[in-house]
């Protein structure tokens, strides 16, 4: 087989070489053997004309065509069925003659045979390389010059032929001689050789190896690959020679040729990469252990354009002319001497004759396919083959981008690499010239160089870092505005980390970068990776030592909110912007109402068009939940009316802040946040020419409202719940409770209204001209109602504090939980509302009650600890429950608790050895430190109801007398009373039987359905049901104390407790007090039916008509509670008329709302108020007032009854 395959060789060189009939004795054999006629070198005649190189010779071996393969799958399948055949029978029983096993074992031999000829043949093509090499290094060893330039062009020429076979020949010229070969063809296009038609072969070679995406790392991997085609592309820039050598236009075009395709193929591996939008990073092409010659020479060519070639001179008088570059100077790169060259601005004048090997190229979306005359299967081959696809560019715009890619797989395949590149570009002036490049291949890889670079921590950072992060961000905008993303990501993402590296890039960037940020943001909404990138940026800028100045903040402000609320980014970006308005309020406080009001604005209005959407799909309520539907619509309604409010007064506040009138808004810093919706139609509406009169209370009022409605719209909804959360509602809330921007901003309107009265004072002349306008004088500024903002949005994070994500957020906050702390010990001033003191005790059990759970089980080793840990559960605390007195020790966390004891026994143990060295006794220092409820464990729960129209407070609040406040509506029953006065649960009950732990309700309850929808009896029930079950209400004894319909309510708790097996609860109810409770119905039930088409009555109205059957059943079941002696029952009853209209000249409607017989439930003991209406009957005048004294007594009573019952 060897020898055929000189022997074809040889046929070969002699078609090609008529006159040199002895050539073929370089094909021997012996690779050490010379030609006999290398020593008369001198005396061969000289080289034959160029040949026609597109007469191709047949090639050596056949080409492998479509028909090859299909007929090497059917061998292969035919081999497999034939021995699976073969074994089968083999291994039957029957070794009788059977025809079809001789067959098909004369098949499997057939198909065995086709096999091993197919893989000899594949072995072929390494057999040849490797003889052409030893014969190639034999000529090149001892022939003479006229020989080896011969040999070296047929030789170059055949390898380009076997290269352009097929994919495994490819692969057996890489591997041959130990990658030799390759290493020759590099040498060869590096430097002409014998008028550069070896170079132009050589180049073919490697354009075809450069294309195959499954060799062309292993030839760009080989020693001095990338200097060796950097040379080779300065080497083949035509040059302007003095001598004119009369050549054929064939032989021009098949020497520029090569050349062409080799730098189609080098340009197709740079750009190959970087039009990705998805992924910046790729497998490095080049290896991990690059030598320090090879990345000197990539730094040089990039920083100054140009490289040191070593036989420039000695081709001066070949047909290509000289080089055209000019030497600038050396400088020296770690030991490695390099001569800097300077770019040339003349264009590459490379003809693109026709090439009879291509017939015909088709361009797809810049993949090329190659189709060739010799039915060549071009497969895995890239544009790269394809020659004049680049030949109108420079030489330095060819080599800088080579350069800069090297850089770039260098630098992402090791360590070591970026060490080099760290300690070869030490002034970082190389990465610098590359990010400030003209060539967009150059400004992407030396973003990916710097970004690399820098996310290396074991490299020291440069002192060029912010001029990197100036240009980075740079060439990001600018790329954006060409539309250009892939190149902005790839300079966003090191930006990104020059920034986060950087103090010095971050300073910089804050001071000239941040309106190129902006506009970047602007042009970049629809890509996801870009918007991440620039606000993971802008987080940086503001979350450290630098802070936005407030215009920015005002002008950034446009770009934040809808990064919040837009759907199409990420939750990277919203949280990144959370973040950056969490700080711009911080910084600015009542400077920036308009954004944080804005901001509540779009958060109302986001969630009000998700609840239409909802409600819109779920038209069909069943009947039961009618009356609940329409309260969730009132509640919408509302709602979208409190909005559009709230939009307005983001308007004109924000226009009377910038001091502008509303037709120059476009010019001011919150352009963009006005010309968003929902604030660009009402800014439209305001006139032109007038600032809008607007004051501070107007502006909190509306905020007030605000979260009144989201409150309202969220409070059951937890998906509205997640996504307000979502939305950066936390950021609010914590901003409405722990500032008071209001109040500072309504000083500030004081004080701008009194200085100008006094410049008008003191300009005027006529007395009457220093009288202004209301809105100037100082006295007419209104306080807003910061108190009521605060206790709403303390309300809300009750509700919110539920959810996981939100006691995570708060236990990490220590300032968040400190501020709680000490509201619900009464400890912040503006904070006196018990409301608020409850809603911030209740926040903090939520979320560190389950902690504390949490840390138990994971302490817990014992064999029984999944049991126990799993009857373990943090009471849930909801909006609908308040605790009263939040300050004490028994409502505290009991980590809390423990840190407070220890505490607390440190102080007594000093005060004990203080007092013993005064010989005093020590008992009263440590009793007064235990006494009161001190640390002990409540041994009852007290639940307060309150009833119609009433309240958690104010129904419970003492009364000056016992007459009812006057009212003219039946809708003001018990509305206006007990707004002021004396909480008696909390300072006189709580004093008196510090043994319990309180609580109150708060449910809604209408008479009318002027007033709103409410729901009925049964609903409000078993929603009160669930919220006390997730308090922890009924897990020790409890005693429900009533007040009219509340009666009612805890009647049908525990009925509806027993139904659904609930039995803890009802067992451990001990005792209910009814005060005026229609245990039988009511008279004012009776009359709204009777005058229903006026008042409208409520539908819990009417459940309260005298002779209810409901009532009869729940009051039965009561008594049958009472008479197995499980509950003990205590009944107030009226005395007195209540006032429900008034009319003019003191004529009042007055009536018996709860007589005796309806007030007595038949059961228990009764205590009859005298003069005391229905409103009063459970407000007591003072300690000794009957309402008073026997709840006292009855609680007592049951204490002793329940620790005789525990004794026994």
């Amino acid at each position: 087989m060897m020898l055929r395959l000189c022997y074809r060789t040889r046929r070969y060189c002699y078609y090609l070489f008529p006159h040199h009939h002895r050539l073929p004795r370089l094909f021997s054999t012996n690779p050490i053997e010379s030609p006999t006629n290398l020593k008369n070198a001198n005396q061969l005649p000289p080289p034959p004309p160029p040949p026609i190189l597109h007469r191709r010779p047949t090639p050596i071996f056949p080409i492998p065509t479509r028909s090859t393969f299909l007929g090497l799958s059917a061998a292969i399948t035919s081999v497999a069925i034939a021995s699976y055949a073969v074994i089968s029978v083999a291994d039957s029983d029957d070794k009788s003659f059977n025809p079809l096993y001789d067959g098909v074992r004369g098949l499997a031999r057939q198909s065995a045979e086709s096999c091993r000829r197919i893989i000899h043949h594949a072995k072929q093509t390494g057999v040849t390389a490797s003889v052409l090499w030893h014969s190639l290094r034999s000529v090149l060893s001892s022939a003479n010059h006229e020989v080896r330039s011969g040999f070296q062009l047929r030789v170059a020429a055949l390898l380009a032929d076997i290269s352009a076979a097929n994919a495994s020949r490819r692969a057996a010229i890489v591997g041959a001689g130990g990658g030799a070969v390759v290493d020759w063809l590099l040498e060869s296009v590096a430097v002409p050789r014998d008028g550069s038609r070896t170079q132009a072969e050589s180049a073919r070679a490697l354009a075809f190896l450069l294309a195959d995406p499954n060799v062309s790392a292993a030839v760009l991997g080989r020693p001095n690959a990338v200097p060796n085609l950097l040379r080779f592309i300065y080497s083949c820039q035509p040059k302007q020679s003095n001598k004119r050598l009369v050549r054929s236009s064939l032989e021009v075009s098949d020497s520029l040729r090569g050349r062409s395709m080799l730098v189609a193929a080098i340009m197709d591996i740079v750009t190959s990469h970087c039009d990705s939008s998805e992924k910046v990073s790729f497998k490095p092409s080049l290896p991990g252990d690059a030598e320090t010659r090879d990345i000197a020479a990539a730094l040089q060519v990039i920083e100054e354009g140009g490289m040191r070639l070593d036989d420039s001179n000695e081709h001066e008088g070949d047909e290509d002319g000289a080089s055209g570059i000019k030497g600038i100077g050396i400088k020296v790169l770690g030991g490695t001497s390099v001569l800097g060259l300077s770019r040339t601005s003349g264009l590459m004048e490379l003809g693109n004759s026709g090439n009879s090997d291509v017939e015909s190229v088709r361009v797809t979306n810049q993949n090329l396919l190659l189709q060739s005359n010799h039915d060549i299967a071009q497969t895995n081959l890239s544009s790269a083959v394809v020659p004049g696809l680049w030949d109108d560019l420079t030489c330095q715009h060819v080599a800088v981008p080579f350069a800069a890619w090297a850089l770039a797989n260098w630098a992402m395949a090791s360590d070591e690499n970026r060490s080099l590149i760290q300690e070869l570009d030490a002034d970082g002036n190389a990465v610098m010239t590359a990010l400030m490049a003209p060539e967009r291949s150059v400004k992407w890889h030396g973003s990916l160089v710097a970004r690399l670079l820098l996310e290396d921590d074991k490299l020291p950072l440069k002192g060029s870092v912010s001029e990197w992060s100036s240009s980075l961000l740079s060439t990001a905008s600018q790329a954006t505005k060409n539309k250009d993303i892939p190149l902005a990501q790839v300079a966003l993402s090191a930006f990104l980390v020059s920034v986060e590296k950087s103090p010095e890039a971050r300073k910089i960037v804050m001071e000239k970068g941040l309106h190129l940020i902006r506009d970047t943001a602007k042009l970049t909404k629809k890509h996801k990776h870009v918007q991440e990138a620039l606000a993971k940026a802008l987080e940086l800028l503001c979350t450290g030592d630098l802070h936005l100045s407030l215009h920015e903040g005002q002008k950034w402000s446009g770009v934040l909110l809808p990064w919040v609320f837009r759907q199409s980014y990420s939750d990277t970006v919203r949280v990144s912007a959370i973040k950056i308005l969490s700080h711009i309020l911080d910084d600015y406080g009542p400077h920036s109402v308009p954004i944080s009001q804005g901001w509540l604005a779009i958060l109302l209005t986001e969630i009000l068009g998700s609840s239409k959407a909802s409600s819109d799909k779920g038209n069909t309520q069943p009947k039961s939940d009618t009356v609940k539907t329409q309260i969730d619509q009132a509640n919408i309604l509302l709602a979208a009316q409190t909005a559009n409010q709230l939009v307005a007064a983001v308007v004109n506040l924000a226009v009377k802040q910038l001091g502008t009138t509303p037709d120059s808004v476009d010019t001011s810093p919150l352009a963009d946040l006005l010309s968003m919706e929902p604030f660009s139609a009402p800014l439209k509406a305001l006139k032109k020419d007038i600032v809008p009169k607007v004051d501070v209370a107007d502006s909190a009022v509306a905020t007030l409202k605000g979260i009144k409605a989201l409150t309202e719209v969220c409070s059951a909804d937890t998906l509205c719940q997640e996504k307000i959360i979502d939305f950066g509602v936390l950021c609010l809330l914590r901003r409405f409770l722990l500032r008071d921007d209001y109040e500072k901003l309504s000083a500030i309107e004081a004080y701008d209204a009194s200085k100008t009265l006094e410049a008008q004072d003191r300009t005027s002349s006529m007395p009457k001209e220093s009288y202004t306008a209301d809105s100037n004088d100082p006295s007419s500024v209104r306080v807003p109602p910061t108190a009521h903002i605060r206790r709403h949005a303390a309300r809300l994070l009750t509700i919110l504090s539920l959810l996981p994500k939100v006691q995570k957020v708060i236990i990490e906050d220590e300032t968040w939980c400190k501020w709680l702390e000490d509201c619900a010990n009464g400890k912040i001033s503006g904070c006196n509302d018990l409301k608020i003191q409850s809603y911030a005790r209740a926040t903090l059990l939520n979320v560190l009650g389950n902690r504390h759970i949490d840390r138990d089980s994971a302490n817990d080793d014992s064999p029984d600890a999944g049991t126990t840990n799993s009857n373990k559960r943090s009471p849930r605390y909801g909006d609908n429950i308040f605790l009263i007195n939040p300050e004490l020790s028994h409502w505290k966390c009991p980590e809390k608790v423990e840190q407070d004891t220890a505490h607390q026994d440190a102080s007594s143990l000093d005060g004990a050895i203080s007092l013993e060295s005064e010989d005093k006794p020590v008992t009263s220092s440590v009793d007064a430190s235990h006494s009161g409820t001190g640390n002990r464990e409540p041994h009852l729960d007290i639940v307060f109801v309150h009833g119609l129209r009433g309240g958690p407070y104010k129904t419970w609040r003492i009364a000056e007398d016992k007459s009812s406040t006057k009212s003219g509506l039946v809708e003001k029953i018990d509305q206006e009373a007990g707004k002021l006065g004396t909480f008696w649960p909390g300072e006189w009950l709580s004093a008196d039987f510090p043994q319990a732990r309180m609580f109150t309700l708060r449910y809604k309850s209408s008479l009318t359905q002027w007033s709103g929808a409410s729901l009925p009896l049964q609903e409000v029930s078993s929603m009160l049901l669930e919220k006390i079950l997730a308090a922890g209400i009924g897990d020790r004894p409890v005693v429900f104390v009533t007040h009219s319909m509340g009666g009612l309510v805890v009647k049908q708790i525990l009925s509806k407790a027993k139904s659904e097996n609930i039995n803890n609860l009802v067992n451990n109810t001990k005792g209910i007090v009814f005060y005026s409770c229609p245990h039988f119905g009511s008279k004012l039930a009776d009359m709204p039916w009777k005058m229903g088409f006026v008042l409208r009555p409520a539908p819990t109205i009417g459940e309260l008509i005298s002779g209810s059957p409901r009532l009869v059943q729940l009051n039965d079941y009561i008594r049958h509670l009472h008479k197995k002696g499980s509950l003990e029952v205590l009944s107030f009853c009226e005395t007195k008329v209540t006032p429900i209209v008034e009319g003019y000249g003191g004529w009042a409607f007055r009536m018996e709302i709860v007589p005796i017989e309806s007030a007595y439930p038949g059961f228990g003991d009764l205590v009859v108020l005298e003069s005391t209406d229905h409103i009063n009957s459970c407000k007591p005048l003072s300690r000794s007032d009957p309402s008073y004294t026997e709840i006292l007594e009855f609680l007592k009573k049951l204490k002793t009854s329940s620790r005789k019952q525990t004794a026994a």
